[in-house]
């Protein structure tokens, strides 16, 4: 049985930084691709951050602010989130899909609240 478990989410001031971790179970990971989603309030899930064995990938909203590293040893994926803003405020998911055949799988999510 394929599990996702992030944690690290919490209340931060902005400007300051939080890192996310998703552990990940049951599955072939080196396999993967591995991405961190977040959903806002009323707003669609939106993609942050990918990583394979090879390269990364982030949406412009957080180039230059977060790194998304993953361990392929210990089957974990991390999200460091630096300089953090208000709009940064949603609950991140992370995400594994397994190349070619699109299998994915998904963890609960973690809530991430930039306020002062």
């Amino acid at each position: 049985q394929v599990q996702l478990v992030e944690s690290g989410g919490g209340l931060v001031q902005p400007g300051g930084s939080l890192r996310l971790s998703c552990a990940a179970s049951g599955l072939t990971f080196g396999r993967y691709v591995m991405h961190w989603y977040r959903q806002a309030p009323g707003k669609q899930r939106e993609l942050v951050a990918s990583i394979t064995s090879e390269s990364t990938n982030y949406a412009d909203s957080v180039k230059g602010r977060f790194t998304i590293s993953r361990d392929n040893v210990k089957n974990m994926v991390y999200l460091q989130m630096n300089s953090l803003i208000p709009e940064d405020t949603a609950v991140y998911y992370c995400n594994a899909v397994r190349a070619p055949s699109g299998v994915a799988y998904w963890g609960q999510g973690t809530q991430v609240t930039v306020s002062s």
